[in-house]
């Protein structure tokens, strides 16, 4: 038979100082800052726990210039821009005198993974280093000796100096632009066409007055020059063929550096100018 228990005898739980609800209160607290950290929040104290950086994704490929081949691993999701800073690096090619071709034109602003560069393809640069471009037209030690006997530049009509006549002498290319003395035009809005280099080649002007670039165009190569860096342009007409203009722009410190021109539209001559010197063209 069970015997009645009388409340009285009831034995109560026993009681929890408030120092062990104090410890368990700090360690409880304790646990809540280790969840912080590992979370990379801050403490409540300000103390602020950086996360580890995340590293770039990569791609190894090749870039190909000149019948040369150059291993490059590079972040995917920086700009061909960028790449180009590193192709000079390689190369000695400036930025500004690069094109990156990979499946097509590959513009600055885009990224490697937005062009769609992916592992082990082969990335064409095409271009050519400033040294390429006054090699094409860099007097010879004969063309000087000719200018000193015969009296030097600053003495007789650049037409008539053996060094331009020789050029000259071929005559008037047959799809030279038509030539208009006596009269000041803006630039045109296609490049101009039908002119001789120095070594007696098809050249041709484009002006890209929205990147301050003037482009040399032959059949061999397209040159993109800055015209801030072009240091003067020298210009006199043609003697019996006033409507058309003899050129020069020089790309470096000395003479030496002219890149000429033959045949240029007397009515152009005024604005190339302008453009290359920073003075404003109104359309």
């Amino acid at each position: 038979m069970m015997e009645s228990i009388e409340s009285g005898d009831v034995t109560s739980p026993p009681k929890v100082s408030s120092d062990c609800r104090q410890e368990k209160s700090d360690v409880e607290s304790s646990d809540a800052l280790s969840k912080d950290s590992v979370n990379g929040e801050s403490s409540p104290q300000g103390t602020e726990v950086i996360p580890s950086s995340v590293p770039k994704e990569t791609v190894e490929f090749k870039i190909v210039y000149n019948k040369q081949r150059h291993d490059v691993t590079f972040p995917l999701d920086d700009t061909i821009s960028t790449l180009k800073q590193h192709i000079q690096k390689l190369t000695g090619l400036p930025p500004a005198m690069q094109k990156v071709m990979y499946k097509g034109l590959a513009k600055d602003e885009r990224t490697l993974r937005e062009v769609g560069v992916v592992q082990g393809v082969k990335v064409m640069v095409v271009g050519s280093t400033m040294n390429d471009v006054l090699s094409v037209n860099t007097p010879t030690s004969t063309n000087t000796k000719d200018e000193v006997a015969e009296g030097g530049p600053s003495n007789e009509p650049l037409c008539q100096q053996k060094m331009h006549k020789k050029v000259l002498d071929k005559g008037l290319p047959e799809d030279a632009m038509p030539g208009i003395k006596n009269v000041k035009e803006p630039l045109p809005p296609v490049p101009i066409f039908g002119m001789l280099n120095k070594s007696g080649d098809k050249v041709r002007l484009t002006f890209k007055l929205e990147v301050d670039e003037v482009w040399i165009g032959t059949k061999e190569r397209t040159n993109k020059i800055r015209m801030s860096s072009i240091k003067t342009v020298t210009s006199e007409p043609i003697e019996g063929h006033e409507q058309y203009h003899i050129m020069a722009l020089q790309l470096g410190p000395t003479e030496a550096s002219r890149y000429w021109f033959y045949w240029v539209p007397a009515q152009y001559t005024d604005a190339i100018k302008d453009a290359v010197l920073g003075k404003w063209q109104f359309f």
